[in-house]
């Protein structure tokens, strides 16, 4: 039986291949994936030199047979099943199937979102976005907020914002009722851990671009949280992960520059907020100055445009200008 380490290489070899950028990385979660134990089980086992037979955790303890015979046989056969799961994981993954498509989730900020075709994966940079919306609340003292998140998508946002802000209402909205799917789907898992946002999380199937979409909110609300469509339409991009399986309609900006919807949000957020509100709105790192200087023609104020983890120019904030 091959070690964990030699199963790693070799299969991180077939990734690298592929072109796959974390091949190493992606391996390792497959394994563990496949398996049912955590990154670090896998990890240990590379360091202590161990077979693969060591990640097994689901030794059957009801098998109808019995003695230490009868275990190895099922260890021998579970471990078997998961070496074929592996590899067809593997097998997908050289194809440029996402990661998270494989895995069949992802993880954002405190929360394990479902993800799969017909959703945009949420992506690291975006959690400072809920992150600037939470510092915003303590700094005003605020223990809840009213809450809108634009283009909601698989609603990591918004949920992220709700299960950290206990009491907060947040109304989500989205355009594509396939991809609505998966944030009912997020919203039912969710809940099952924080029974809490059950009746404060209200989701809207609407186009988040139009006035009329939640306007019986308009001048109302404390923070807007919004992570649009905003790829330039010049710049399609060369990962086939994203080119091929990232829905469309959550990608692209509608313009050559990609900030046709970025700035309609910015719009409709702004009669959305209340005065002195706050909007973070993630966008491309070639627009944050554009933005910016749209959102000051939107009657907001203080506008800054902000880093993302890799030093680049990711996410804007900017408040509502107060009255008088």
């Amino acid at each position: 039986m091959a070690t964990v380490f030699e199963t790693v290489r070799s299969s991180a070899a077939i990734l690298s291949a592929a072109g796959v950028d974390t091949p190493e990385h992606d391996v390792k979660l497959l394994l563990a994936e496949a398996f049912h134990v955590d990154l670090r089980d896998v990890d240990k086992a590379m360091l202590m030199g161990e077979d693969v037979g060591h990640l097994n955790s689901a030794l059957a303890s009801d098998s109808p047979e019995s003695g230490a015979w009868a275990n190895a046989k099922t260890t021998g056969n579970t471990v078997a099943a998961a070496m074929e799961r592996f590899h067809s994981m593997v097998d997908r993954r050289a194809k440029r199937e996402p990661l998270q498509h494989i895995t069949g989730h992802a993880p954002f900020r405190y929360l394990d979102l479902k993800v799969g075709p017909g959703v945009f994966i949420p992506r690291p940079e975006t959690e400072l976005v809920v992150q600037e919306g939470i510092e915003w609340t303590t700094r005003h003292g605020m223990y809840r907020a009213k809450v809108v998140d634009l283009c909601a998508g698989s609603g990591a946002i918004g949920l992220a914002f709700a299960t950290e802000v206990p009491g907060s209402e947040v109304w989500a909205v989205e355009k594509s009722e396939r991809t609505a799917q998966w944030t009912r789907r997020n919203l039912d898992e969710t809940t099952k851990r924080y029974p809490a946002i059950a009746g404060n999380y209200h989701l809207e199937i609407a186009d988040a671009t139009q006035m009329p979409t939640l306007n019986q909110l308009d001048g109302t609300i404390d923070i807007v949280l919004t992570n649009p469509p905003y790829v330039p339409l010049s710049d399609i991009p060369v990962q086939p992960e994203v080119r091929d399986y990232d829905p469309d309609l959550a990608l692209y900006g509608g313009s050559a520059d990609g900030t046709l919807i970025p700035e309609r949000i910015i719009s409709r957020a702004s009669k959305l907020l209340k005065p002195g509100g706050l909007m973070v709105m993630e966008h491309d790192v070639t627009q944050g100055e554009r933005l910016a200087a749209f959102a000051r023609t939107c009657d907001f104020v203080d506008v800054v445009v902000h880093n993302d983890y890799t030093g680049r120019p990711r996410y804007l904030t900017a408040e509502k200008q107060e009255i008088g």
